[in-house]
C-alpha cells in the first residue's frame, strides 16, 4: 500500500472530523458513495482520480493541493502557473450548514446573495458619506 494514499486517508479524516460531520455527509455533498468514502478513508484505493479529490476538496472546503499532494499526486498547473484556491469560511458556519437539509440550502443561498446585493447597493452611499465628511 502506498504512503502517498495512507496520508490522502488522514488527511481526509482528519479534515471531516474537524468539520464535524459524518462520512455520510461528506460523502453526500462530495457525490460519493459512502462506501468508497470509506474506502478512501481506509486506505483500500491504490489511486484516487484526480476528480475525487477535487470533489473531496471542494465539500472539505479546502485547497486541493492539500488533498493532491497527500494522494502523492505533484503540484498540479494551469498553463504553467499554480491555481491558488484561498478558503476564508467559518468552521463554525460549515458545521451549521451540515445541519441544514440539502434541500433547503438553495432559500438560504438565495437569502444570503440578497443580503450580498443590499451590502453593494449601500456601499456606494456609505462611501460618498464618509467622501463627504473628509473633504469637510
Amino acid at each position: 500500500m502506498s504512503t502517498a494514499v495512507t496520508g490522502l486517508g488522514r488527511k481526509i479524516r482528519s479534515l471531516r472530523d474537524e468539520m464535524a460531520i459524518s462520512q455520510a455527509q461528506l460523502a453526500a455533498h462530495a457525490g460519493l458513495s459512502q462506501g468508497y468514502l470509506s474506502q478512501l478513508e481506509n486506505d483500500e484505493v491504490q489511486n484516487p482520480s484526480a476528480a475525487v479529490i477535487f470533489r473531496l476538496a471542494q465539500a472539505l472546503n479546502v485547497d486541493p493541493q492539500v488533498l493532491m499532494h497527500a494522494a502523492g499526486y505533484k503540484d498540479v498547473t494551469n498553463g504553467g502557473k499554480r491555481e491558488q484556491y484561498s478558503v476564508s469560511v467559518d468552521p463554525e458556519l460549515l458545521r451549521f450548514l451540515t445541519g441544514i437539509p440539502r434541500e433547503e440550502h438553495k432559500h438560504l443561498l438565495r437569502f444570503l446573495k440578497s443580503l450580498a446585493h443590499k451590502d453593494e447597493r449601500t456601499a456606494p452611499a456609505a462611501g460618498n458619506a464618509a467622501g463627504a465628511a473628509a473633504g469637510s
